[in-house]
């Protein structure tokens, strides 16, 4: 079994309680990575920081960061200086209030991490998870990590606590920016009608293990028929047809729905009657 290992450690404070806790990577990426390649000989790239001005070869003793407040002008900022700032939730995750869940937009959602009791922690972090599920809140707070304040929302998740950093409210792109977003068109009832039929037909339970990334599987297959030295053949992808006739696509759409409910519900009426044969031979 693989064990994942803590990013971060320190404090939970509810009220005037602190709770020791641990911050694990709830998520991982599973996308197919590439690495740059010289055409002619195949050899991996790398990437020089280089300097224009100095014509050479930068090592990292001699790069400071800095920020370019007008165009070419920059203020630079050292290790120690960023240290410096006074930050109130330093190794600390403050909890300042709480919410219901529905009331976050998943827009604000940035990344998910597990939050577990570290030494000493057990019973008052068991008391926050047994509070936020008895009152169906999510705590409200901040956490400084990786040298920024991220606004958080804590909640139980299975058997323990989810932490999800937020975006705030500014990191959030006003919709008005978007021209296109400003649709001008009429809807006829029926056309809204059989819409909602659509919907209401291809409703059903979440169940994200039901989802896979066929893209990066039909990516990884041909990665490894490349490998061991096999042609790959080439498939064109079918452009969506054209939508004339709004209402028929729509008919189309909600026939073929039924066709593929009635077709999965055969496999289960089946694989029930066999197993029923064969509780009758035991």
């Amino acid at each position: 079994m693989i064990h994942v290992r803590p990013i971060w450690t320190g404090y939970l404070t509810f009220g005037l309680v602190t709770i020791p806790v641990k911050l694990y990577p709830a998520t991982e990426e599973k996308d197919v990575h590439f690495r740059l390649l010289h055409l002619s000989c195949g050899t991996p790239i790398k990437n020089i920081r280089y300097c224009p001005a100095c014509d050479r070869e930068v090592p990292w003793d001699e790069v400071v960061r800095g920020y370019e407040f007008a165009r070419g002008r920059f203020v630079t900022l050292t290790q120690e200086e960023l240290a410096s700032i006074p930050l109130e939730n330093a190794g600390a995750v403050n909890i300042l209030s709480f919410a219901d869940l529905g009331e976050i937009d998943p827009i604000y959602f940035d990344k998910s991490y597990y939050l577990s009791p570290n030494e000493g922690g057990a019973k008052a972090y068991l008391l926050l998870q047994e509070a936020l599920r008895d009152t169906r809140k999510v705590a409200i707070g901040k956490l400084t990590l990786r040298e920024k304040e991220h606004l958080v929302a804590i909640r139980p998740y299975k058997q323990g606590l989810l932490l999800s950093t937020l975006y705030y409210s500014d990191e959030i792109r006003d919709i008005n920016q978007i021209p296109e977003m400003a649709v001008e068109a009429t809807v006829h009832p029926n056309e809204r009608k059989m819409a909602i039929q659509l919907i209401e037909g291809l409703s059903e339970p979440f169940r994200p293990e039901n989802y896979a990334d066929q893209y990066r599987e039909a990516l990884l297959q041909m990665i490894r028929s490349k490998a061991e030295g096999l042609k790959v053949p080439a498939r064109e992808a079918k452009p969506p047809e054209k939508v004339v006739d709004l209402m028929e696509a729509l008919r189309r759409s909600l026939e073929q729905a039924r066709r593929s409910r009635e077709v999965t519900k055969v496999p289960r009426q089946s694989s029930t009657k066999a197993g029923a044969l064969r509780e009758r031979h035991r």
